[in-house]
């Protein structure tokens, strides 16, 4: 995850500026390792994606066989390239050395005005945003997918599960963290994240449900003061699926003996609040 530069820190630390004027809010948070059973309960839907050899991020469950992320993940940021699909592995509940499922990655869409290390950085941040397809879904009684909800609002609370660097072998779960300001079509949030954030879930939790509502895209300081960017879904997911949608349907047009394989794989399930 890149660390913004210092014109565009400046830009963020004046938006700051103004967003946590508004009032006072609910001290942050600090991070909490989920090392046991207990602790991850309701959160195993989380996983690490392990890209290549190399580099890893983090993604949700948002369906049986859909797996959210960022899409500045799905490329070699060495090379620039894009990583095959087939390089990737999503570890659901990776916890100390097991994962409470194993799925390789069946193909990847990004959003279509996302161009990876191209055009401007909050344009880039705006449209950070991708979807994996499992190679088969994860249907376990203990592994909820989650539900995505609207933008929420500056000042609202928040949480963030991630893994990142120093943090790699169990996902983090920070409760409290605010939404900051709005900036563009991107979220400025106080949520602590590092290297191997990208991708995170934010969570917002209404009526006892605790539903994604932003994906960690980057990391920025200002003053010393740590932030992190998130991509909004509202637009951008709906542009995602609509993009897998036609795969499919091209799909099924070309060879529609095949149809009936992916019968039923669209279920979703409802997550409750851990």
């Amino acid at each position: 995850m890149p660390v913004l530069p210092i014109l565009l820190r400046a830009a963020l630390g004046l938006t700051l500026a103004l967003g946590v004027c508004s009032g006072a809010m609910a001290e942050e948070s600090d991070l909490r390792r989920l090392d046991t059973g207990d602790e991850s309960r309701g959160w195993d839907a989380v996983g690490r994606l392990n890209m290549g050899q190399s580099s890893f991020c983090t993604g949700a469950l948002i369906g049986p066989n859909l797996v959210l992320t960022a899409a500045h993940c799905l490329f070699d940021s060495t090379t620039g390239a894009r990583i095959d699909a087939d390089e990737i592995e999503f570890l659901a509940g990776w916890r100390n050395g097991r994962a409470a499922a194993y799925r390789r990655i069946k193909r990847t869409v990004t959003h279509p005005q996302y161009i990876y290390g191209g055009g401007d950085k909050l344009t880039r941040v705006s449209f950070d945003l991708a979807l994996l397809e499992l190679d088969r879904p994860i249907r376990l009684p203990s592994i909820h997918p989650f539900e995505t909800d609207f933008l929420p609002v500056e000042g609202a609370e928040v949480g963030v599960v991630s893994y990142a660097k120093d943090r790699a072998e169990a996902p983090s779960l920070q409760e409290l963290c605010h939404v900051l300001n709005r900036e563009a079509a991107l979220l400025v949030l106080s949520c602590s994240v590092d290297f191997g954030s990208s991708g995170a879930p934010i969570f917002s939790i209404r009526e006892g449900v605790a539903r994604v509502v932003s994906v960690v895209s980057s990391k920025a300081d200002f003053g010393g003061q740590d932030v992190a960017l998130g991509t909004i879904l509202q637009g951008p997911l709906q542009t995602l699926r609509a993009s897998l949608a036609a795969e499919d349907t091209h799909f099924q047009k070309a060879d529609p003996a095949l149809r009936t394989i992916e019968a039923g794989a669209g279920n979703s399930a409802k997550f409750i609040k851990p």
